[in-house]
């Protein structure tokens, strides 16, 4: 008995060491755990940043990004914050964006020459360039177009750069430190840069030129170091076209700056995107520019209840010395079909085509919009179309469904009609007959769809902060976001920047993948 006794004493004191044991773990696994460094967030506030471990992770971070090998740098890990019972997670983590501060050549020194930009031409940019791009605002006393007169400007399609860089400028996520950056940003204006020279027999050399100087400055540059550019990116107001001269002829078109090496291994957001893998298209600029979400959801309210009275309507001109397009027979079939169609012919001088108060108030009251392509794939029209609520028709993938696939729906038939003509020679079609077939629900069903479009292909007042809502410019950096991250992932598996990174896709413009033709 005296041992049974003695065995449970031991016992008892064996249970105490060892419940005194794990509170002093506990104790010390606390400590450490909330033992934080605080600094300033991207919004301005002190915040915990990481824990002890965290910051040894960050060390380790530090040695591979300065260490003279080829390796990519992975990003920091997830900054994790305990306090307490809550878990807070860094909402920026992924989007950090870091600019370039380039020299005035590149941008700012092109604004301030704005009288410089269209040489040849009567068309002076300067006007344009006020309130962050988006030009002079309207101020037409016409409640059919404005809904709030402030929000509407006379925005030129080509300064989608300065719009895109204002923009970049107020983004919540950008960082000083570009060890942290998933992205870096190259705001080079290069449309209004290769503006100057496209017309006039400018030689080759000069064409090339600041795209040259641009890609070896960036070349010496740490941050290039890093993925060697693939993390990079810039917008451009022109058609990538511009800059895909692929021989050194005076009489060829553009510069050839996206076939340069370092050019290569970077990605360009433009107005339309090329047949090159590291081309993305992202929407021309409307002329509305909203500074809250009420007005947007306001305006989608009206487009909704719009009564339209045209079945279908043409903005624009024939191109009787483009081979192959068929905007004649476009036009023809409008003037035919009487008061069904209603036709703004731009070849009467810009006073019509060039005044979007004339062309919104004719798309807000048409229940179609043709949208045929014209001296290039694209039109700005295809995105005034869709702010007015008017259901537009494509004859061409190239026109929007192979373009904008970051803002518009994979299911192209969703919000828009197919037509698919590949050459006048082969024009088979009666667009009235084709439209009047359309059933009222299947408009209706359209509609809806587009009307809904509208907040993905508007630039909204950079100072706005869009809280439920994304424009076009909060969908073109998720997209390039994720493409780098692509990149990354398939670098981090061995399989290089990914299949086809800077390739040619001669498939991306065929008509195929996109219904039968007729």
């Amino acid at each position: 008995m005296a041992g049974i006794n003695c065995w449970s004493q031991q016992l008892g004191f064996a249970i105490l060491i060892s419940f005194v044991l794990c509170f002093v773990l506990l104790c010390f696994d606390y400590s450490a755990l909330t033992s934080t460094t605080t600094t300033t967030s991207h919004s301005g506030h002190s915040t915990p940043l990481v824990n002890n471990f965290a910051n040894a992770n960050a060390n380790a971070h530090a040695i591979i990004t300065n260490s003279s090998d080829d390796s990519i740098s992975p990003l920091p890990h997830n900054p994790l914050v305990i306090v307490l019972n809550q878990t807070e997670i860094d909402s920026c983590l992924g989007r950090y964006i870091y600019i370039h501060q380039l020299p005035g050549r590149f941008n700012q020194d092109l604004l301030k020459n704005c009288h410089l930009l269209t040489p040849g031409t009567d068309k002076n940019m300067c006007p344009y360039l006020g309130n962050f791009g988006f030009g002079p605002g309207i101020n037409e006393e016409n409640q059919e177009i404005v809904l709030l007169n402030e929000s509407w400007f006379l925005t030129n399609q080509f300064l989608l750069e300065v719009i895109f860089h204002n923009k970049m400028k107020n983004y919540r996520c950008l960082t000083n430190d570009s060890s942290i950056a998933s992205a870096i940003y190259v705001p080079f204006y290069a449309g209004l840069d290769i503006g100057r020279y496209l017309f006039g027999g400018v030689s080759t050399l000069l064409r090339d030129s600041s795209g040259l100087d641009l890609v070896k400055w960036l070349a010496e540059k740490p941050e290039w170091k890093k993925l060697w550019g693939r993390d990079h990116f810039l917008v451009a107001g022109r058609i990538a076209w511009d800059f895909r001269r692929q021989t050194d002829n005076e009489s060829d078109w553009g510069s050839k700056f996206r076939f340069l090496p370092e050019s290569k291994n970077m990605s360009m957001l433009s107005i339309e995107s090329s047949s090159w893998n590291n081309d993305f298209a992202i929407p021309y600029p409307t002329c509305f520019h909203p500074s809250k979400e009420s007005e947007i959801i306001g305006w989608q309210d009206r487009m909704r209840k719009r009564k339209r009275q045209y079945l279908f309507s043409f903005a624009g001109a024939p191109r009787p010395d483009l081979k192959g397009s068929i905007r004649g027979k476009i036009i023809d079939q409008c003037l035919a079909s009487g008061s069904l169609c209603r036709l703004i012919d731009c070849n009467y001088g810009a006073t019509n085509c060039d005044n979007p108060v004339n062309v919104m108030k004719m798309f807000q009251n048409s229940v179609f919009c043709l949208q045929p392509p014209g001296d290039s794939y694209t039109r700005k029209s295809v995105f005034d179309t869709i702010l007015a609520g008017c259901i537009p028709v494509f004859f061409h993938p190239g026109t929007a469904y192979a373009q904008y696939l970051w803002h518009l729906p994979k299911n192209y038939s969703s919000y828009s009609l197919y037509i698919p003509v590949r050459d006048v020679k082969d024009w088979r079609v009666n667009v009235n007959e084709t439209l009047v077939g359309i059933s009222e629900d299947r408009i209706l069903a359209l509609r809806e769809q587009v009307v809904r479009l509208i907040p993905s292909v508007i630039y909204a007042d950079p100072r706005s902060k869009l809280e439920t809502l994304e424009d076009a410019f909060d969908l073109a950096v998720k997209g390039i976001l994720e493409r780098i991250e692509q990149v990354r992932s398939s670098i981090r598996q061995g399989r290089g920047p990914g299949v086809g990174f800077a390739d040619g896709d001669d498939y991306k413009y065929t008509f195929a993948p996109y219904g039968k033709e007729s």
